[in-house]
């Protein structure tokens, strides 16, 4: 039934579209069992409703007692964009029952993926934020002013995951999924930037003592700072800025991989030490 209000019409679909979609989503994930992707109701480049449907995830799960403790950017590489079948950069939350780093570091045993679904594994260089990027004036948000609300760079592995059967994902596909997050670990001892030149590291994944992927710092839209800069303007647009004390997952510096239960994942990025992990189902 509708009313005699098209443009009212037209909205309720829209939000009831999106409300399919999270629920998908949400049901994948709570299954373990992938799904078909979203794009069928919310369509291949309408990124305002791939992003309210983000957004209705994050809400659930906050509802249940996650907290917000910073950001992911995506699809920073050309390798994983071409491994994802997209063209531009995306961005997610992560929220604290995401991070595993803590047992990960102090010897607490493997890390378990009862969560997951179709995980891979990629390394990045993460950044603590010291001060929030909102600039009230309008001000434009440069790569000055985000080096400076920079406390300290760490190495990081992400994770990441997609709750749409097979990987067939498109752009709103993945969008939707949270960026395809997952879970994510990062190392205990930080660099400042005078410490340390983001774009100029090298970075080699390996696992089980194989490397399967390497990158260096340029790789990530040019420099890590550059797609902290990028996801810094994107979130001020959404009216969400980075806060103080936020860690920011900038993006993966080579192409991700596929790992199973019993792997031994190590990332080496130079000027950090080695960040090692294991997986246990």
């Amino acid at each position: 039934m509708t009313s005699d209000d098209p443009v009212t019409d037209q909205i309720s679909g829209a939000d009831r579209a999106v409300r399919a979609a999270v629920d998908r989503l949400a049901a994948a994930q709570e299954s373990r069992k992938p799904c078909a992707p979203v794009r069928d109701l919310i369509g291949t480049d309408d990124l305002t409703a791939a992003y309210a449907v983000q957004q209705g995830l994050v809400q659930r799960r906050l509802a249940d007692g996650a907290r917000v403790v910073g950001r992911k950017i995506g699809a920073t590489s050309e390798a994983v964009q071409r491994q994802l079948g997209v063209d531009q950069p995306d961005f997610g939350y992560l929220l604290d029952d995401m991070d595993v780093s803590h047992g990960a570091r102090a010897g607490g045993g493997a890390i378990s993926m009862r969560t997951l679904v179709q995980p891979r594994v990629e390394a990045e260089v993460a950044f603590v934020l010291a001060r929030d990027i909102d600039p009230a004036d309008g001000a434009d948000i440069t790569l000055d002013l985000v080096r400076e609300a920079v406390d300290v760079a760490l190495p990081s592995l992400e994770i990441v995951d997609s709750r749409i059967a097979g990987w067939d994902i498109g752009f709103t596909d993945t969008v939707a999924d949270n960026a395809s997050s997952g879970l994510f670990v990062v190392g205990d001892q930080g660099r400042s930037l005078e410490e340390l030149v983001p774009r100029e590291v090298t970075m080699e994944l390996l696992i089980n003592g194989e490397v399967l992927s390497s990158g260096t710092g340029a790789a990530c839209l040019g420099d890590p700072l550059e797609a902290l800069r990028w996801l810094a303007v994107q979130a001020h647009r959404f009216g969400d800025p980075l806060r103080a004390g936020h860690l920011v997952l900038s993006g993966a510096l080579g192409a991700f991989v596929p790992f199973a239960a019993g792997d031994s994942v190590e990332a080496r990025i130079s000027g950090f030490p080695p960040l090692n992990v294991q997986f246990e189902e």
